[in-house]
């Protein structure tokens, strides 16, 4: 049948990413021939990466939030993604369980990799989602969470951590789950474009 390099998805790959993830082997095959498209190398680079993210945000500036999202995929730390790596980013942001997703969202608030988060570090990420935001959605931020400081105060406050503790993986997954509030504010989602996404369903 040929290899990967004629295009074709090697059976290993093909069934372990379908016991690991929930997605069927058509769609498996699909996103592989599309995957080679935009890299025929097989892999694909930060840079790209974040030109992808880029698409999804025209007037924004995804760079930082992309270059994190990337690092918390990039499983063996070389720079880039293998079709592997990308499904499993995939399914972990769109079909995993709420809690395989926090999971992730530990590992990307993880900046450092040490296995605990600090607060610099949930600031961090908050001002690269705060990049994201459209100033115009800004604006209609409540008071409490409208900087990137006072969204990571307001997080941190959550978890009931002094400025120079440290939060393991359990307790930020155990403190997401029992808190909406928590996970509404460590995700990049302003309220304003979840009312537009509605307007646009009502009139497509």
């Amino acid at each position: 049948m040929g290899n990967s390099r004629s295009g074709a998805l090697s059976r290993e790959i093909l069934e372990e990413l379908q016991l690991s993830t929930q997605f069927t082997q058509e769609e498996l095959c699909a996103w592989y021939q599309s995957f080679l498209r935009e890299c025929p190398g097989g892999r694909i680079t930060r840079q790209q990466f974040q030109g992808i993210y880029a698409k999804f945000f025209p007037d924004a500036d995804p760079k930082a939030y992309a270059e994190h999202v990337f690092r918390s995929f990039d499983a063996n730390s070389d720079g880039t993604l293998d079709f592997k790596e990308y499904v499993v980013a995939l399914h972990m942001t769109t079909a995993g369980r709420p809690s395989q997703k926090l999971e992730w969202a530990f590992s990307l608030y993880d900046v450092d990799g040490n296995g605990a988060i600090s607060k610099s570090e949930v600031l961090e990420i908050v001002m690269a989602i705060f990049k994201m935001i459209n100033p115009e959605d800004a604006k209609h931020l409540p008071d409490d969470e409208n900087t990137p400081e006072k969204r990571a105060d307001k997080i941190w406050g959550f978890f009931g951590k002094k400025d120079d503790d440290k939060l393991t993986e359990e307790e930020f997954i155990e403190g997401t789950l029992a808190n909406k509030e928590i996970l509404r504010l460590i995700q990049f989602e302003p309220q304003k474009v979840k009312e537009r996404l509605k307007e646009k369903e009502k009139n497509p």
